[in-house]
């Protein structure tokens, strides 16, 4: 077993913690399909919210939520290594853990999609 790396401070931690976050997105888009599916739908949100006829704000909130998608997801997607480490064997523990993840994941495409239709019937309604 290799044993943990020392703690860094400072601004070399800063710049540690920059390398972290493009390996676990990097991992994220090359091992995690539903991270790419996603990422890809984001993508398509991003271009759609530019062309968007709504308010700043509208902009905003549709950019935040789309984007706490890919946040949970990753969040779902570490719960799920974490628990496929610690228990390779069926566990209803570990079951209920990634079931809760994916919960997390649909509550936040519900949100998301709540705040995406009120931006498109308001778009309708402003016609």
């Amino acid at each position: 077993m290799t044993e943990k790396p020392k703690k860094n401070s400072g601004v070399i931690r800063i710049l540690y913690a920059f390398t972290y976050t493009f390996s676990g997105l990097r991992h994220a888009i090359l091992n995690e399909a539903a991270f790419r599916q996603e990422a890809m739908l984001f993508v398509l949100a991003l271009i759609a919210i530019l062309f968007m006829p709504v308010s700043g704000i509208m902009k905003l909130l549709l950019l935040i939520t789309s984007i706490i998608i890919l946040i949970v997801e990753l969040i779902n997607c570490a719960i799920e290594a974490v628990v496929d480490k610690a228990s390779p064997e069926y566990n209803e523990l570990a079951k209920q853990a990634k079931d809760m993840g994916s919960a997390a994941v649909f509550l936040s495409f519900t949100a998301a999609g709540a705040v995406w239709i009120y931006a498109i019937v308001q778009i309708f309604l402003d016609c």
